[in-house]
């Protein structure tokens, strides 16, 4: 039983020392850490490598607490990187885009960027159109997290969003663990407290995903299942109306896989407000992180990725943005639709819309949000 202990001592110590080799080598998705390492207003930005025992590895900045880099393995046990992103902090600086962030204060629109709480209005700071979006500008994603790598699987990062940030009320601690387990799973848990005022919260994550392993490559041929029966349609200014529509004769319905290109370029006003998919999904889940939320499969590497949460979304969003204008890693310029975003969330606007879930933290409450990523092979 000793010799047990010490055993396993030793290969904790052994996974951490090699997740911190990274400042020697390249990682192995090919990134280097001192191109990471910033001083930013006086704060230090840093690279962290988490690896598990089956060679998978994750590289996260603490930068907007982002996701670099995920190495997955195919069907043939072949490791590519799976996610979007830069190659150093210069250009996630530099470059206003969401890869691989952690969203926050608010995931999603607030139409008008203003709310009620208790009869008392908020303002926030508008930054799309007259509408706050993904928290405003800068959100999470534009900010410096505290990180802590406590194992070489596991990391820890905290940000405190001040009382007014952005038109926020109260001061909002948060708390975002990402880890990698030896199952393939990058399990993803958000806390988040407030002490002195109401608010609203709703966090996820931001990773566009190309389970290809070739961002060089369109989504459309992969095949995507999502466990929900509705989804939340917009109006013609892409504003959530309030209602939850049936997918059931739309293209929106996933509930058995269908290709992301079959019916993506339809004649749907859905899809043509937005040119692409770029829609909130409301699961049938029932807020069980153990049921089966949403399933992606690319047939040629034969990955798969499935998604599971207790969130009572699902939103996914099909890159219609990227134009090839943004330069990623190995030099790649990322085009319209070559990856995926698989977002656990809340609803969008649920601040002006009593029909959907609340959004609301209170003082003495604690917020939890709860994201798997598994990665398999088929």
């Amino acid at each position: 039983m000793v010799y047990k202990k010490i055993i396993l001592s030793l290969l904790a110590v052994f996974t951490l020392l090699t997740a911190c080799k990274c400042h020697q080598e390249l990682s192995l998705s090919g990134l280097r850490c001192k191109d990471f390492d910033a001083n930013v207003n006086g704060q230090i930005t840093k690279l962290y490598v988490l690896k598990n025992t089956h060679g998978m590895e994750v590289c996260i900045t603490n930068y907007g607490a982002r996701v670099v880099s995920i190495m997955a393995p195919d069907r043939n046990g072949r490791m590519e990187d799976v996610v979007c992103g830069f190659s150093n902090i210069k250009d996630y600086i530099s470059q206003k885009q969401n890869f691989g962030a952690t969203i926050g204060r608010y995931a999603g629109r607030i139409l008008n960027s203003t709310f009620k709480i208790d009869s008392v209005q908020y303002k926030l700071k508008p930054n799309t159109g007259i509408h706050s979006a993904h928290g405003g500008d800068p959100g999470f994603a534009a900010k410096i997290w505290q990180a802590e790598q406590v194992a070489g699987n596991v990391l820890r990062l905290k940000y405190l969003s001040v009382n007014g940030e952005n038109g926020f009320a109260g001061n909002l601690n948060v708390t975002v663990i990402y880890t990698l387990t030896n199952n393939n799973e990058l399990d993803i848990d958000y806390t988040a407290s407030i002490t002195d005022s109401p608010t609203v919260v709703n966090l996820t994550h931001h990773s566009f995903f190309n389970i290809s392993g070739n961002l060089n490559t369109n989504i459309e041929k992969q095949l995507l299942y999502v466990n929900a029966n509705g989804y939340t349609p917009y109006d013609s200014l892409k504003c959530v109306t309030g209602e939850i529509a049936p997918v059931a004769g739309t293209p929106f319905d996933f509930t058995s896989p269908h290709s992301i290109g079959e019916r993506i370029n339809a004649n749907n006003s859905q899809l043509q407000v937005t040119g692409g998919y770029d829609h909130t999904f409301v699961l049938n889940t029932h807020g069980k992180d153990t049921c089966l939320a949403a399933k992606l499969k690319d047939p040629q590497s034969g990955r798969v990725l499935e998604v599971y949460t207790d969130e009572p979304g699902l939103h996914v969003y099909t890159a219609n943005g990227l134009k090839g204008k943004l330069v990623g890693k190995g030099g790649i310029a990322y085009q319209t639709r070559n990856s995926i975003c698989l977002e656990t969330l809340h609803f969008a606007d649920s601040p002006n819309k009593p029909q959907f879930p609340t959004t609301v933290l209170r003082p003495g409450q604690k917020y939890r949000s709860h994201c798997i990523y598994r990665f398999i092979a088929e």
